[in-house]
């Protein structure tokens, strides 16, 4: 009977450690997994703010660019209007010569804020597209995990 007893106990025994040795195998590979997918997604985030601060660059290089040959063509302008100006031959032709370049420089000023709205919107909503698309997918991760 007590040989019954000790086969029964180290029964009991290896049963446990084999089903201890089981679980700590399945919740070592479980957060094994879980590391993984983390540092995956993580890497997917470095890239969306990367790919998002690439973008923001180049709409930036694109805005100054155009804010500079604006401000060339401007000047270029001025000192034409100037060149007209010195030339009118009565005071009548100047106000006119004035009144001309003012309304033309004002429509092409008011041409240019328009497009560098454009251009500051249009860079907003590209570069903050990776980095949105990212907040999406932790929220997806979130709520598959639930």
């Amino acid at each position: 009977m007590a040989a019954a007893k000790k086969d029964a106990a180290q029964e009991t025994f290896e049963t446990m450690t084999t089903a201890s040795n089981e679980a700590l195998k399945e919740g070592f590979e479980k957060s094994l997994s879980a590391i993984n997918d983390f540092s995956a997604f993580q890497k997917d985030t470095v890239d969306a703010v990367i790919s998002s601060a690439t973008t923001a660059s180049k709409s930036f290089e694109e805005l100054n660019a155009s804010t500079v040959a604006f401000a060339k063509k401007s000047m270029e302008d001025s000192v034409a209007a100037a060149k007209t100006m010195a030339g009118a031959k009565s005071v009548q032709e100047l106000i006119e010569i004035q009144a001309d370049y003012t309304k033309s420089s004002l429509d092409a000023y008011l041409s240019e804020v328009n497009k560098h709205s454009d251009l500051v919107s249009t860079m907003m909503k590209d570069s903050f597209k990776p980095i949105n698309d990212r907040m999406v997918a932790a929220v997806e991760a979130m709520q598959s995990q639930r």
